[in-house]
């Protein structure tokens, strides 16, 4: 462990009660401020104005993160990070961000009924933390979603410099160092090519590998995983190591929930797709010729592991289809991560990690699909259908969904924001039109039997603009259709 464990985040994170949870006995700035002063830190702002406090608050940090020893939990104020000196010296230390939203910030600075400095304005609060949260952000090594803790506190204690830990409705690690220490009881799960570049490294472990692509995701080649983790004798006390793209996550998080009953997955992803989308959030499945992923189970993995050099040998056609996933999640997201990609930035580290921030933000709203994580459905009805017409072997699944990407936005009556993110994505040489062998009315039709139809109708999901997608949107079978066609053509649908 490189230092003390520092907690930052926004006003009301909670950064006391998560330092004190990990040891009663954590360093509190705030608490020492007080004592230095004498007085609260509402009445030092008030007696000696907020250019005084911030330099005692500077003082303060600058001491607590000298002297603390290794592992103690050091609780610092929503502001301190405003001082240069103070993030340099967290270079040092682990440092956790306790992530929170503004109407829960707000309600808790102002629950009390007292008047706290920069609480007493809601327009002044919300325009100060949107200003902290980037300051965050960068200091961060831990993203913590409220109420991470006790359930992180040995992962924040295991935690280097180095290496970055999101915790969400399960912990994801990213760094070079990442990998996943195998035990004995493991059972390693991959495809031709990953087991090429990067077997040896499970070189003790038994193992089932399967040809590369979605035409392996199915029950034929799950039933072949049961029966090898059988002979090996994998019992519940081992685990599923899931080593691959999204294929090999879907078909072994889904044997993993169904062998004995279930026992725990570690997804390993090594594709850009998967490490920006599919490795989070516990859906699991295989195909079956009628549809996508219509076999499945909800199993949530105990951990996910990103080695960003993977990436490294990855071929550029799967680097292009991870792209798509990006857009999607961009649009999703909006704000700084919309607004990065639109400008045609690089898919680096820090796009990566907002891209896995983003939906493990709403899977841990939404875990079972209910509603708001049908809104990471963007794009995928449509491009779905396009895979199962195709019999999965004509499309890659990120350049199905980039055709899907751009029939949503034509749904949605976005034409201008469709003709923008069809030129990001024929930059990264992505499909923008349908094979002409392709029938649109036949993709058109295979969209009822999407494995989210409800009764009568399947649900789409819109973009209304970046930042704000809804799902649930019926959609009029002529207009789904000029939609589809109009990829087939490569010209605009008649109005």
């Amino acid at each position: 462990m490189a230092g003390a464990i520092v907690f930052i985040g926004f006003m009301g994170a909670g950064k006391t009660t998560a330092a004190r949870t990990m040891d009663p006995a954590a360093l509190d700035a705030d608490a020492e401020i007080a004592a230095r002063a004498g007085v609260s830190i509402p009445e030092l702002f008030a007696q000696r104005g907020e250019a005084a406090f911030r330099a005692l608050e500077e003082e303060v940090a600058l001491e607590l993160l000298a002297k603390a020893p290794p592992g103690t939990p050091v609780a610092l104020g929503g502001g301190t990070l405003a001082s240069q000196r103070v993030r340099e010296a967290l270079a040092d230390h682990v440092v956790a961000y306790l992530e929170i939203d503004e109407d829960t910030a707000w309600h808790r600075a102002t629950a009390d009924g007292a008047t706290r400095p920069n609480a007493a304005d809601r327009d002044r609060f919300a325009a100060l933390l949107a200003e902290r949260r980037p300051v965050y952000e960068a200091a961060a090594d831990a993203f913590l979603a409220q109420g991470a803790l006790p359930a992180a506190a040995d992962a924040l204690r295991e935690l280097r410099k180095g290496t970055k830990l999101l915790w969400g409705p399960h912990p994801v690690l990213v760094g070079d160092d990442a990998w996943p220490a195998p035990r004995d009881g493991d059972f390693l799960v991959t495809d031709a090519h990953v087991e090429r570049l990067h077997g040896a490294r499970y070189e003790s472990l038994p193992r089932h590998v399967i040809a590369p692509g979605e035409q392996a995701k199915t029950l034929a080649t799950a039933e072949e995983v049961w029966t090898a983790m059988a002979g090996a004798g994998i019992t519940r006390a081992g685990r599923v190591i899931a080593l691959g793209g999204g294929v090999v996550g879907d078909l072994a998080g889904f044997c993993a929930a169904t062998y004995q009953r279930g026992i725990p997955v570690l997804q390993v992803p090594t594709t850009l797709v998967a490490h920006v989308d599919s490795a989070y959030g516990g859906k699991t499945g295989v195909d079956l010729p009628h549809a996508k992923n219509y076999v499945g189970a909800y199993h949530q993995p105990q951990a996910v592991h990103v080695v960003p050099q993977v990436l490294d040998t990855l071929p550029l056609p799967e680097h292009a289809a991870g792209y798509a996933e990006v857009v999607k999640t961009a649009l999703i997201a909006g704000g700084t991560l919309w607004e990065r990609v639109a400008a045609g930035a690089d898919v680096d580290g820090d796009i990566v990690l907002a891209c896995a921030r983003t939906k493990l933000a709403v899977v841990a709203a939404d875990e079972r699909d209910g509603g708001v994580r049908q809104t990471l459905n963007l794009g995928h009805t449509i491009g779905h259908a396009i895979e199962t017409v195709t019999g999965y072997t004509r499309y890659r699944h990120g350049e199905a969904v980039a055709l899907g990407l751009l029939a949503a936005l034509r749904l949605s009556g976005q034409d201008a924001l469709r003709e923008q993110v069809r030129e990001l994505l024929a930059a990264k040489d992505l499909p923008t039109e349908l094979d002409r062998a392709v029938d649109p009315a036949e993709v058109a039709a295979a969209t009822r039997a999407d494995k989210k139809r409800l009764g009568a109708h399947t649900p789409f999901v819109l973009v209304h603009a970046p930042g704000d997608v809804r799902p649930g949107a019926r959609v009029d079978d002529g207009e789904l259709l000029a939609a589809v066609t109009e990829l087939a053509a490569g010209v605009p649908a008649a109005p």
